[in-house]
């Protein structure tokens, strides 16, 4: 007798829903996640269950936000055969990581929602002291801005801000047909581990921050014209940086240096 499938509900584009179905796509997530014994998995937008259950099945338990109400049900019946599921109804930018993990570091998996994945990253890192890592399925062109290096043509704010506190691994990629509906860019699957406190350079976020995002708000001007409102060109060169550099020529260590010596905290 066929099983009936509990999730009725179509795609939703307006959530830019894609749902996975490739099962050797799923076999190389769970692999590369390895989840063990005690640890506290957290899976960012469950959809109908393609990630979610092969992990239930894995390590017997899993913590899942979903923002779709009608997903809920069918993902909630479905897991009982599979382990065991807390699901938490809410949007993931409303989500505190933090009390979530409760003193024991999480585990984030998930495949993002393109139009969401830059909010949803920096979301995260804002609680990456309580995050051991990520396993994230991005549009193929996010994963490669994120791990790009000085000089090449993605090189931008999205990698400088992660690269400054996580180790960004891209795994593998994933072609268009392994969802269901098919996007219209191919996917990546990427891994982040966040750094030990002592390993990150940063010392004044809030100032990091704004040089990075001010250096690259326009990219065609030397550091010197784009940071004028931040610093002058001495105090460029001061931190060991060419004032006449453009921002996708410097690499993470010297954002980081520029905005520690700005704040006097080099």
């Amino acid at each position: 007798m066929r099983e009936t499938n509990p999730f009725t509900e179509p795609p939703k584009k307006r959530l830019g829903q894609h749902f996975l179905h490739d099962r050797a796509v799923i076999a190389k997530i769970v692999q590369a996640v390895d989840p063990q014994p005690g640890e506290h998995l957290v899976e960012i937008g469950p959809g109908q269950g393609a990630i979610t259950f092969p992990l239930l099945e894995r390590h017997g338990e899993l913590t899942v936000i979903e923002f779709d109400r009608d997903l809920i049900a069918p993902l909630t019946a479905t897991a009982a055969a599979h382990g065991r599921l807390q699901v938490i109804h809410r949007d993931v930018l409303q989500v505190d990581f933090t009390a979530l993990a409760a003193g024991a570091a999480i585990r984030l998996v998930g495949n993002l929602p393109y139009n969401l994945s830059s909010p949803i990253l920096f979301h995260a890192l804002e609680h990456a002291e309580m995050v051991r890592d990520m396993h994230f399925m991005l549009q193929k062109e996010v994963v490669d801005r994120m791990a790009a290096g000085p000089g090449s043509k993605v090189y931008g704010r999205l990698g400088v801000m992660l690269q400054a506190y996580c180790e960004v691994t891209p795994l593998f990629d994933v072609p268009p047909d392994a969802f269901r509906p098919p996007p219209k860019v191919d996917s990546a699957v990427v891994r982040l581990v966040p750094k030990a406190a002592a390993d990150i350079g940063v010392r004044a976020p809030a100032m990091f921050t704004s040089v990075v995002r001010d250096a690259f708000g326009q990219r065609r001007k030397t550091l010197r014209n784009a940071l004028s409102k931040v610093c002058d060109a001495d105090a460029i060169a001061a931190a060991g940086i060419d004032p006449t550099l453009r921002a996708e020529q410097v690499p993470v260590d010297g954002f980081i240096a520029l905005s520690n010596a700005l704040t006097g905290q080099g």
